[in-house]
This record gives structure tokens, sequence and C-alpha cells, in this order.
């Protein structure tokens, strides 16, 4: 196993009704930019519930944040937080609404003119505005981590970044967010979620044997549940396990001490940079793709 340091602070609250937790995690006398994405959390009960848990605080709605979020929006909420003298973030969404609000946190308070160089000249992150989540699509597992990767339009790219003050304070796990999601949406997150353990997974052998059997275990539910969730997407039980999945397929556990190789993701960020393609179905022909063509890379070192 290789040597390894692992943090992560983020605090979890998983199960039914935990979006009521929002009026005492969320700080007294904040003001509070909800961001959210396309609309949908206000047509599923999501928005009524968050919007009745903060009724005691100042909350200000910045809506529309993209699949694989855009520098560009991300730069208008970045602009109202400023106006509004925002001191606390709230991602109500899946991973691209969490992502866009990482560097939404970020480029807030940030002094070194574009904010577009945290991701593009990797500038250190030295301030971060402190926000929370409500995940309600499970896939990307940035709920419970500092990641974050965004698309800027002009310049047709699209770039990560993190630091440990990207992490969400706290994040709320209610599998019951799910149940109104699009199937093909279903899909796509149990597929991203798997892709991920994956590209931790299939490297190399450094003795890890815990490591590998927590990954195998996630790879086996997500093989188990994904099916059951597309015949009964209300089903309590295998959405809970299909959240979780997704949440500790990257949350930093099943990485510690072993290498990883992010090909897949790496060559999908450049497709859907370009073409703007939902980036899961592209990850399973990416992945199909690179794995072909490292085992053909195999089999002539073989025979050389």
């Amino acid at each position: 196993m290789n040597n390894f340091t692992f943090y992560n602070p983020v605090k979890v609250l998983f199960g039914k009704g935990q979006i009521a937790a929002l009026a005492t995690e969320v700080p007294a006398n904040t003001r509070v930019l909800m961001a959210f994405g396309g609309g949908s959390i206000k047509k599923n009960g999501v928005y009524e519930q968050v919007m009745d848990a903060l009724k005691s605080h100042h909350v200000i709605e910045f809506g529309g944040i993209e699949p694989n979020p855009r520098y560009e929006t991300l730069m208008k909420a970045v602009d109202l937080a400023r106006r509004e003298q925002i001191d606390y973030i709230l991602a109500v969404g899946g991973g691209s609404v969490i992502d866009g609000v990482k560097f939404i946190a970020a480029a807030i308070p940030f002094e070194g003119g574009d904010p577009w160089k945290i991701c593009s000249e990797k500038v250190p992150v030295t301030k971060a505005i402190p926000f929370g989540a409500v995940l309600t699509l499970p896939a990307t597992g940035s709920e419970m981590n500092s990641g974050s990767v965004i698309t800027r339009e002009e310049t047709k790219q699209k770039l990560s970044f993190g630091s440990p003050l990207t992490f969400p304070k706290f994040s709320i796990l209610d599998p019951e967010t799910t149940f109104s999601l699009p199937l093909r949406q279903l899909s796509n997150g149990v597929v991203d979620a798997f892709t991920h353990v994956l590209e931790q997974y299939l490297t190399y052998p450094v003795n890890a044997p815990l490591q590998d059997r927590l990954a195998e275990s996630i790879l086996i539910t997500l093989k188990e549940e994904g099916p059951k969730a597309l015949q009964n997407p209300t089903d309590y039980d295998t959405a809970a396990n299909i959240m979780w999945c997704a949440t500790m397929a990257l949350n930093g556990v099943i990485r510690v001490g072993v290498p990883t190789d992010w090909a897949t993701h790496m060559i999908g960020h450049e497709l859907t940079a370009r073409h703007r393609p939902c980036a899961y179905p592209g990850h399973c022909a990416t992945l199909a793709a690179a794995l072909q063509a490292r085992h053909q890379a195999g089999k002539a070192a073989a025979v050389r």
C-alpha cells in the first residue's frame, strides 16, 4: 500500500426528512445564496422543503446552473453574491450545481483578477465562502469531496480544481429527492459512479485488499441496485443504496493508498467541453475504448 493522508470534513445527514435540518445547519444571521439548476426542485417538492427550513434566514435565489456548469453562468452568481454581501451558499441539486457552487464560493473572495485562474492556472484557493449541499441526483460524489469541474464556453475548456476550502460544510442526502428523476438520469448516475470506482480500481496492485474490496462492494451494489431503480424508481431502499454508493465512490475512501487512472474522465472532459453531450454515456464509450486500447497495447508488448 502506498503512503497517504486522508482528510474529509464533510458532515453527512442521510435519510428521510433530513432537509428540515437546514434550519440549524445553516448558521443563523447569514445571508444565504441558494443555487440550483433548471428548476426541477420547484416541481418535486424539494424547493418548498428547503424554503420552509430556511424561513428564518435571508435567502437570495440563483437558478439556471447547467449540467457541466458554465463559467459564464457562475460569474453571474458571483456578481450577485458580491452585491448582496452573501456569506453562505446552499447548493440544491446534483453534482453540476454543487461543482458550480464550489467555484462560486472560491471566486467571490478571489483577489487575483479573473477567478478562472483558479482552474486555468491552478492558482491556490486561499479563501472561500462556506457552503452546504442538498443532493437531488446521485452521480458525481461532489457532495462529499472538494473537487469541481467547470466549463468555459468561450474557450471550449473544461477544467478542474479542488481545495481543502471547497469541501461542503454539510451535505443532506435524502433518497426521496430522487423519486421524480427521469429514468435516463438515474441510469446516468449509476454509470458515473461505476466509472469513478473503476478508475480507482482498474490500475495495478499495491497490496491494498481493503480498498480493493470496498471498491468491489460498490461495483456489485450498483450492478444489483441499478436495474431495480429502473423497475421501481420510488423504492426507498434501492434509492438509498444507490445514493450512498455514488457518494462512497468519490469521497476519497477507496482511493487512499492506491494508484488511480482518470484517463476516461479526462477524455470525457475534452469531448463535453466541445460538444456538450451529457457526460455519463460518454464515460461508457470512452472507458470501453480505453480498456480495449490498453489490452491491445499489452498484447503488442507481450509479442515484443
